[in-house]
């Protein structure tokens, strides 16, 4: 995920992952509310207050696996609901990004499935044809390379992945080498299945950067955990912030932005540092996207737009993710300075998987993660 926001050529890999959806005809602007399905914009239910009006008349909004202490979701989901009046439902608050299109899958045609995904980007790109394209009021602040051309999906935030460790509990790594030593037994933990979790997924990616791989081949980062499990150094437990509170999981690869915050939340009772290897820099955007079959189509448009307004924007930014419309807001003057300031410095050039990469590296993942750690 991130860095200021991506320019040059971590942009361009970026724009290899670009999917082509077919798109339907956008309904006349006069459509009902019950049409709110059918539209690719604001516009095509006639314009933001009858979004407004067709979202607060359904009067809730279906999400899954955003947990409150994750960029921020927390208090955004809180903002929403305080300023449109709608109940926000919150399913599987620790579920992953694959957990996410199962639910959507199982629960099809019921009230109870997810209106909006917020996605890992190879899971998202494995299912595109579960997505209705939408454009929110901002889409022209957001680079050509960072959504799909019809708004099938759409970058949301991002960050850089990172090694966070509790400094009373282990000597602070330097590099992923000093994690294969006797001070981390059992005391290295993932954050999620890598063939389902884009956290876990891009964990991966980054120890393959740092033990001699590339984007193009991650072996090297599923034979570090091999070696990390035959260590007796990794630890199967997803990590929540009560696992690293108690000390059960002092030492967890996750994005910048979750690492940092649970230090600033654990702050006087956990001395948690956050590092980004030099040597293994990834960089991913999460992806946002509507599910065609959402129970409250209206609600879901809404909340897209809520997102990506300036508002929704800054609140991610404060939850130390960097937002995709960070450059236009910086140039408008509109965007968190001072949240931005902030952010965690990284040193050395990011690397950004493309598409074709995403897809190597989850087929690879799906072959051999299993026998690597079982």
């Amino acid at each position: 995920m991130r860095i200021s926001i991506i320019r040059g050529p971590a942009l361009v890999a970026v724009s290899a992952m670009l999917v082509a959806l077919s798109a339907c005809s956008p309904p006349p602007s006069s459509q009902p509310a019950t049409e709110a399905g059918k539209a690719k914009s604001a516009a095509d239910l006639g314009g933001m207050d009858k979004l407004v009006e067709a979202a607060k008349k359904e009067g809730e909004l279906n999400v899954i696996a955003l947990p409150p202490d994750w960029a921020n979701y927390g208090e955004i989901i809180k903002a929403f609901t305080a300023k449109y009046a709608i109940k926000v439902n919150s399913a599987q608050p620790d579920g992953s990004s694959q957990d996410e299109i199962n639910a959507a899958k199982q629960l099809k045609g019921q009230g109870g499935a997810p209106d909006v995904f917020d996605l890992g980007t190879a899971v998202a790109l494995a299912n595109t044809a579960m997505f209705a394209p939408y454009k929110v009021a901002t889409w022209n602040d957001i680079p050509a390379a960072l959504k799909e051309a019809n708004g099938a999906w759409v970058n949301d935030y991002g960050g850089y992945m990172s090694i966070g460790d509790d400094s009373s509990k282990v000597p602070g790594p330097t590099s992923l080498a000093d994690l294969l030593g006797p001070a981390y037994k059992g005391k290295v933990a993932l954050n999620g299945d890598p063939t389902q979790a884009g956290a876990a997924f891009n964990g991966v990616v980054m120890a393959a950067l740092g033990n001699g791989g590339s984007a193009d081949d991650i072996s090297k980062g599923v034979d570090f955990f091999n070696q990390l499990k035959k260590a007796g150094n990794f630890l199967p437990v997803d990590p929540t912030p009560a696992t690293i509170e108690s000390g059960q999981t002092p030492v967890v690869f996750d994005w910048d932005y979750l690492n940092v915050g649970q230090g600033v939340k654990l702050k006087g009772k956990v001395d948690w540092k956050t590092v980004v290897p030099s040597n293994a820099v990834v960089g991913s955007y999460y992806i946002q996207a509507i599910n065609a079959d959402a129970p409250h189509p209206a609600a879901a448009r809404l909340w897209q737009e809520f997102l990506y307004s300036d508002e929704g924007q800054n609140l991610w930014l404060k939850g130390g993710a960097r937002p995709v419309r960070a450059d236009a807001m910086k140039a408008a003057g509109t965007l968190d300075s001072t949240a931005f300031a902030a952010l965690p410095a990284a040193d050395g050039t990011p690397v950004f998987m493309t598409e074709a990469q995403t897809k190597a590296a989850n087929d690879y993942l799906a072959a051999n993660w299993a026998k690597a750690i079982g």
